[in-house]
């Protein structure tokens, strides 16, 4: 077994903790898979130890999305979670689906929006309140659960099985040496290891490539959301409102649209997503949503009011042809680390609570087996049978269908989500498939028109790095850096030669900045401290040149209510 990373200071071994199960990323999937097993493990007079490890300051800092939640899941998990006080007060009471040109929009009437956007019946939340709720069931069941603490490394044994994890040295200064608030990882070892880290998960990524996961699989693929909380006055607000939006901004045929929330309490969410296999290396994410909120269908919903909160988060939206395997010999991918985002419904949070609540049944039939380190074949096939399965075949060309263009995407998304079930086809007899990865899309430079975007007002529209201060986001300045190149010489001569350096406007933190060095030459500057942890740069950099690593635990943004 690996006790220490091949970069690692020499050092004293580390200590180890043994457990049932290891649990990596306190979000919706990690957390509704302990919370399963204990109920399973209660319900069967079983003892099963059960730990859950979070990268965030506190469950829910890491945590960001629109949201919509679909209560289905949950219900199933928790079926009074009304009585236990979930944090979902806020019932849709109305949805708009606009097509926006520059100056002016066009609402699908209601009979004819696809069933994929109906949210009757659905809530707008916070899903980092959500999550907060669900540590705290888990933890009354008995679920230990470590916030703070980044697993770093996979730790396999003699027999290439995955063991457990280890958790990263704290107080290692930039110099790579230990510094007088050095303190030991830990390992955490288990008979079966569940990754729940989210989209892009470090540890994942790692998994898919160590156990060729993807092997036959459509190749991943991305958006960017950049999200937006507000405070507006009474008069403005209208809770239960969901407004979703395509068209313009986007000028070419890039994926993308807006959403718009309103919360109880006077409170709006909104942002913008967008397709990281866009083509134009002049394109900013960032800026797109800063000038989306200036239509005067969005406009009107904010004007007068406060921004409060700003993040940004990758998310899935490869579609089931893109899943990877979800099982290797010691655990399981779960939630977004496996792909289980629905792009169609724009929703994710019901997907993950569903495939933990899975991966937990057949951790706990396994245990009751005396079985350990092996693959939970029990997983994949209760998934394959399950309504999450279904709902994710009904949606599995939605991504694909835009890629041929948004005439063709808005068409057959109306064919497969409102047509088909109309006539009893519950998915589409056809499957589509991808074959070129997000980062291969970029074109360069000269090849594409330039963007010049509007400058910002600082009272709808803002900067970087004034957002970046409202998310909150901190890192111990005295450690390695966490945004690493495989090559330094990467940027200047490839990516800012050929593609006018698209990393300084696909990060929407201010991280990566082409400044002049005292020799006159350009050089990338990386302001690490910026770091959302969206995961952007490591998968839209045209070179796969950037790999993000975990830095220490605790760091990076804290969203709070985002």
């Amino acid at each position: 077994m690996n006790s220490d990373s091949p970069d690692a200071t020499p050092l004293e071994p580390r200590e180890s903790m043994e457990y049932d199960v290891v649990i990596v990323g306190g979000g919706p999937a990690g957390l509704s898979a302990a919370i399963r097993i204990k109920q399973q493990a209660t319900a069967q007079q079983r003892e099963v130890s059960v730990v859950v490890l979070e990268k965030g300051a506190e469950v829910g800092a890491h945590i960001l999305s629109g949201a919509v939640m679909d209560p289905r899941a949950l219900t199933e998990l928790f079926p009074d979670w009304k009585e236990r006080g979930a944090p979902l007060h806020q019932a849709v009471t109305n949805d708009e689906m606009l097509f926006l040109s520059e100056t002016g929009s066009r609402a699908t009437p209601h009979w004819l929006l696809p069933e994929c956007l109906h949210n009757h019946g659905n809530y707008v939340i916070s899903l980092g309140a959500v999550c907060r709720w669900l540590a705290e069931q888990a933890e009354n069941l008995g679920v230990e659960i470590f916030p703070g603490f980044a697993a770093a490394e996979i730790l396999y044994d003699d027999n290439n099985r995955v063991h457990g994890v280890a958790t990263g040295d704290m107080g290692i200064g930039k110099d790579g040496q230990p510094h007088a608030g050095f303190q030991r990882g830990m390992e955490l070892l288990g008979k079966y290891t569940l990754f729940a880290e989210g989209a892009r998960g470090h540890l994942g990524k790692q998994l898919i490539a160590h156990y060729r996961l993807d092997e036959g699989r459509d190749p991943s693929s991305w958006a960017i959301g950049v999200k937006e909380l507000w405070e507006v006055p009474p008069e403005k607000a209208k809770p239960g409102l969901v407004v979703h939006t395509t068209g313009w901004p986007m000028t070419d045929d890039s994926f993308g649209g807006g959403f718009l929330y309103h919360l109880e309490d006077n409170k709006i969410t909104l942002g913008f997503v967008m397709g990281l296999d866009y083509a134009n290396p002049w394109l900013s994410p960032f800026e797109e949503m800063q000038r989306w909120k200036l239509h005067p269908s969005i406009r009107p919903h904010i004007e007068g009011g406060k921004r409060i909160g700003y993040g940004a988060r990758a998310l899935n939206n490869g579609g089931l042809q893109a899943l990877p395997k979800l099982v290797f010999p010691g655990g399981a991918l779960i939630g977004c680390d496996a792909g289980m985002l629905n792009a169609s419904r724009i929703k994710g949070s019901h997907a993950a609570i569903k495939s933990g609540m899975l991966a937990a049944d057949a951790v706990v039939q396994a245990l009751g087996a005396q079985r350990s380190h092996d693959e939970l074949a029990a997983y994949p096939q209760a998934f394959e049978q399950s309504w999450l399965h279904k709902e994710l075949e009904r949606a599995k060309n939605f991504k694909l269908w835009f890629k041929r263009g948004k005439l063709t995407g808005n068409l057959m998304t109306g064919i497969e989500q409102w047509l088909l079930p109309k006539l009893g086809i519950n998915s589409p007899p056809w499957t589509l498939h991808g074959s070129t990865p997000d980062h291969a899309n970029l074109k360069p430079a000269a090849q594409c028109p330039r963007i010049d975007y509007p400058k910002p007002d600082g009272k709808l529209t803002f900067d970087r790095l004034s957002s970046v201060f409202l998310s909150n986001t901190n890192h111990e300045e005295n450690q390695p850096a966490h945004l690493t190149l495989k090559d330094a010489s990467v940027p200047v001569a490839i990516n800012l030669a050929q593609y006018a350096g698209p990393e300084s406007r696909y990060c929407p933190a201010g991280v990566y900045e082409f400044v002049e060095g005292p020799d006159g030459q350009q050089r990338l500057q990386i302001n690490a401290q910026n770091c959302v942890h969206c995961k952007t740069c490591d998968i839209k950099d045209p070179t796969q040149n950037i790999v993000w690593v975990a830095p220490e635990g605790g760091g990076g943004p804290n969203y709070g209510t985002m």
